[in-house]
């Protein structure tokens, strides 16, 4: 069962944190061996297309995080970055490119081939 919780005012349930994403955190989470970890999804200025997105792990959840639980996983998504990222998927995917976190997100009017940077 899924979990959303924010210290914000925004309609969270719009941020999918699919099956496939959440176990791979999980997994890479028992391999950290620190249980107090959250994966923190962020978009910063950069990129060949205007903002990039980033992963961390970090044991702080801030004042007006969004926070998406799933399989026991905390996925948290700081106040500015949540605005761009409103209806977008978190997703983990396997296949002949390699293993990857991938964001499908309705909000980008431009992708960079990369998948890493949008407009």
């Amino acid at each position: 069962m899924e979990q959303m919780e924010s210290n914000n005012n925004l309609n969270t349930e719009a941020v999918i944190f699919t099956d496939a994403a959440a176990m791979k955190v999980g997994s890479l989470l028992t391999e950290e061996e620190n249980p107090d970890l959250n994966l923190r999804v962020y978009v910063t200025g950069g990129g060949c297309a205007g903002f990039q997105y980033g992963f961390s792990f970090d044991e702080n959840k801030d004042e007006g995080d969004t926070e998406v639980v799933k399989r026991g996983v905390r996925l948290i998504v700081d106040p500015m970055s949540i605005q761009y990222l409103m209806g977008a998927e978190i997703d983990f995917q396997e296949d002949l490119q390699g293993a990857r976190f991938v964001i499908k997100n309705p909000n980008a009017t431009t992708t960079c081939s990369c998948g890493s940077s949008f407009s």
